[in-house]
């Protein structure tokens, strides 16, 4: 299938590992162009090779939920591509942390990586879109956003106010063919939940266990029984960037082996 995405321009924040570094390399090999955003210039760099380097894979350092985070972002795939198509808000991070012992600081991060930089993105992307009529945006949000988990209270507020913000801009651009979506992971076998320090190893260290334990009730908590895969989320993703995608509009595109028992 031709997805269509061939010299495309395409943002992805949250590029230079996990679910976004899967995206870029599978948005590269449908001939796309890519603007990578992260925080650690030398993580961004090595994305940037993974994906083949070049004039078509370019990289900018900074931090997301900074207020001009979006125009800069925006400016800066102008400048090198000449146009944005495609928007991708990958970056999130999350923690253990029982409902209790969150801090209004930790409420206030959430809100600022989930719903301020998604939302300042968009505003900054959305109008030269808009002009062409044509523009895709994925926000990847979280299966907690839709069953809210206790892993950590706040992110799952944080993704909820997302989707919320998602449906919104879909209902407001989709006439003018710029098509938002949103996609909704569950547990993923990324560096966020593998790596050192991530989610496995909080779990054990705030309830116990050993990281084996903690892995199979994981997945024994998805119908899949398994931890996805990075890029079986990227090519849902991938797809919703597609011209095939074509009439797929303000969706939540559970991504989750099944963990979220409704139809929606």
């Amino acid at each position: 299938m031709d997805l269509g995405l061939r010299h495309r321009a395409c943002i992805i924040t949250g590029g230079s590992r996990g679910i976004g570094l899967e995206v870029a390399r599978q948005l590269r090999a449908e001939g796309a162009n890519l603007l990578l955003v992260g925080r650690g210039e030398a993580a961004l760099r090595a994305a940037s090779e993974q994906c083949g380097g070049g004039q078509a894979v370019r990289w900018l350092a900074l931090d997301v939920t900074g207020p001009e985070a979006g125009q800069t972002t925006v400016a800066a795939c102008h400048e090198h591509f000449g146009r944005v198509d495609a928007l991708i808000n990958g970056a999130g991070t999350s923690s253990v942390r029982a409902i209790e012992e969150l801090t209004d600081e930790d409420w206030q991060d959430q809100w600022e990586l989930s719903v301020m930089a998604a939302m300042r993105m968009m505003r900054a992307a959305i109008p030269a879109m808009r002009e062409r009529r044509w523009g895709r945006v994925v926000n990847v949000s979280s299966s907690s956003g839709k069953r809210p988990g206790q892993r950590n209270v706040a992110y799952s507020v944080g993704k909820a106010a997302q989707l919320s913000l998602s449906r919104a801009y879909a209902d407001a651009y989709a006439r003018d063919g710029v098509l938002i979506n949103a996609v909704t992971p569950g547990p993923v076998a990324s560096e966020l939940w593998l790596g050192p320090g991530g989610l496995v190893d909080q779990t054990v260290q705030a309830r116990g266990g050993t990281r084996e334990e903690v892995l199979e009730a994981a997945a024994a908590g998805v119908p899949r029984h398994r931890l996805a895969s990075p890029a079986e989320i990227a090519a849902v993703i991938v797809f919703l960037c597609s011209e095939p995608a074509g009439y797929v509009v303000g969706a939540a595109w559970s991504v989750d082996g099944g963990a979220v028992p409704v139809i929606i």
